[in-house]
């Protein structure tokens, strides 16, 4: 008899299981459905980006090889960044990334990439203290007080940027940069899937980023905020 229902309690803790992996994947996928149909509508091309009247353009940042050199990843969304600078998209350049150790500065990597190409510094703000996508929207709303980036990175990567942007309340469109095909894509959009439930909650309860600190609005002079 205690063999018996021991054994039923083992099957019924199976199909419990199996009832609850079921739903959590419907959940999984029904929330990037949702995020990438509504983050679509506002996913334009470059000569789409003119017409918006963006005040910056936010370059997400990525990767950073030996200290000094953008990863072809960053160095795409840099490349977008600056053709819609140039083009007069955009008036500014919004650089958030991880700045969180002495020896690991993404940002001070894409200011350098930016200012080798012609951009003037006053141009340029940099935010240290994007340690993740949701951090730099919603940084760019409240430290640099954006209004209507253009935000710039990987089509896989735009949909959640551009939804969390919207959600927070930024009038904010996105521009991919996506020339090539990259190594290992099928490991970071699986990544993107969690990434993107993880964000829809975050802007549901209105979670603070790490750090916030002094407001350096993105219309002023960008040497205020390389710090």
């Amino acid at each position: 008899m205690k063999k018996f229902s021991l054994w039923r309690l083992i099957k019924r803790a199976f199909l419990v299981c199996a009832v609850l992996g079921v739903l959590g994947c419907a959940a999984i996928a029904a929330i990037n459905i949702y995020v990438c149909s509504y983050a679509s509508r506002y996913i334009v091309t470059e000569q789409e980006a003119a017409s918006l009247g963006g005040d910056c353009a936010l370059v997400l940042g990525c990767a950073v090889w030996n200290g000094n050199t953008p990863s072809p990843m960053l160095e795409d969304r840099l490349s977008e960044g600056l053709e819609l600078y140039e083009e007069s998209a955009v008036p500014k350049l919004l650089l958030s990334g991880d700045h969180g150790r002495e020896y690991y500065d993404e940002v001070g990597v894409m200011r350098d990439w930016c200012l080798e190409r012609g951009v003037p510094s006053d141009d340029i703000f940099l935010d240290h203290a994007g340690f993740s996508t949701y951090e730099s929207v919603y940084r760019a709303r409240d430290v640099f007080e954006c209004s209507t980036p253009v935000i710039v990175t990987q089509q896989y990567h735009l949909y959640r940027a551009v939804y969390s942007a919207r959600a927070l309340g930024l009038d904010a469109y996105g521009v991919a940069s996506d020339p090539v095909e990259y190594s290992g894509q099928l490991f970071r959009d699986a990544r993107e899937a969690l990434a993107r439930v993880k964000d829809f909650f975050y802007v549901m309860f209105d979670v603070q980023p790490t750090f916030l600190g002094d407001v350096i609005p993105v219309s002023g002079d960008g040497n205020a905020a390389d710090g």
